[in-house]
């Protein structure tokens, strides 16, 4: 059977011609036996090809198998219904081709930079009445502030410029992000952006508030009250203002932990209940945040803004947990 098979394939290749075979009567009954062999065989293929193509319809009869993914069992829960809406909570379609995203949001990037831009050239017009606002936390203590390098006053005022002009083109960022992902939530996500957004903003500027008020005096009594009777306060405007902006930026961030912990149990990652059982990590990890957060390494401002960091996660887990979460 292996010679026949190799015969037949050569043969396949091999041109037929009288030279190489001779006449008619003398050629080999080998191929009329290798020919039939093959037609016999693809027909057997064939049938095998249709009898499984058969099976298989059947059993698309009998079980038919969903076009997606079967969709998990437990459908009470808040991860399916964020990842399966129903449909009347679907938005109205809007069929946009991917340059026209790109044209939209070019756009808005564009709206963004313009309302900062303007921001911040407006800021820089005041620089000089908002660097005098910023020293105050310590203009009563006797601190004198010295430029150490030419040009190193210019650039603080760039500097406080910048900062100040991302803050008031801030409430600008943020519609245009809001009105560019809009279309694509659900009704129950719009309803619940809109919360969300408020809560977020209120607590960033109640964090700068904080810091301005509280934490920044308290900081910088600290080092002046340290450093009495031993060097005279002489400082950096360059130093001074990297401390005062960094530290007010960074507590309006952590501020924001209530908003996490609300979009983690919305989402229904964690529930308030889990969220309240963990209070003494927190504790912890309030000190080690504020000890990371803030630019300085004394105990009193750490301190200071554990605490409100440790109130403020206290009061999204009850929130959680009062949202049946």
């Amino acid at each position: 059977m292996g010679s026949t098979s190799t015969s037949s394939a050569l043969i396949h290749h091999f041109p037929l011609t009288t030279r190489n075979l001779g006449s008619p009567s003398k050629r080999p009954h080998t191929v009329h036996f290798c020919s039939a062999w093959r037609e016999a065989g693809l027909r057997y293929g064939v049938k095998q090809r249709w009898s499984r193509l058969a099976a298989v319809d059947e059993n698309s009869d009998d079980s038919p198998t969903p076009a997606v993914e079967d969709r998990p069992e437990d459908r009470s829960s808040s991860v399916y219904e964020f990842l399966y809406p129903d449909k009347e909570d679907l938005p109205d379609d809007k069929e946009m081709t991917i340059f026209d995203h790109l044209e939209e949001l070019r756009q808005r990037l564009f709206v963004s930079v313009l309302a900062v831009g303007a921001a911040i050239l407006g800021c820089f017009a005041f620089s000089k009445d908002l660097i005098v606002f910023l020293e105050a936390p310590v203009k009563t203590q006797g601190v004198r502030f010295l430029q150490l390098a030419p040009g190193e006053f210019f650039f603080t005022t760039l500097k406080v410029s910048g900062y100040c002009g991302l803050l008031i083109g801030s409430p600008v960022i943020l519609y245009e992000i809001i009105a560019f992902v809009l279309p694509g939530l659900t009704r129950a996500e719009r309803r619940f952006l809109g919360p969300i957004v408020f809560g977020s903003s209120l607590l960033f500027y109640a964090g700068l508030a904080f810091s301005y008020w509280v934490l920044t005096p308290a900081a910088l009594n600290f080092f002046v009250n340290y450093a009495e009777g031993v060097v005279e306060s002489l400082w950096s405007i360059d130093q001074y203002f990297e401390f005062v902006l960094v530290l007010m930026f960074s507590t309006g961030l952590s501020f924001q932990v209530p908003v996490i912990q609300l979009l983690l149990g919305q989402v229904g990652v964690v529930s308030g209940d889990q969220m309240l059982s963990i209070w003494r990590y927190v504790v912890v990890g309030a000190v080690v945040a504020a000890a990371v957060v803030t630019p300085s390494t004394d105990p009193v401002t750490q301190m200071l803004l554990a605490t409100p960091l440790l109130g403020l996660y206290l009061g999204g887990a009850w929130m959680v947990k009062l949202s049946g979460r």
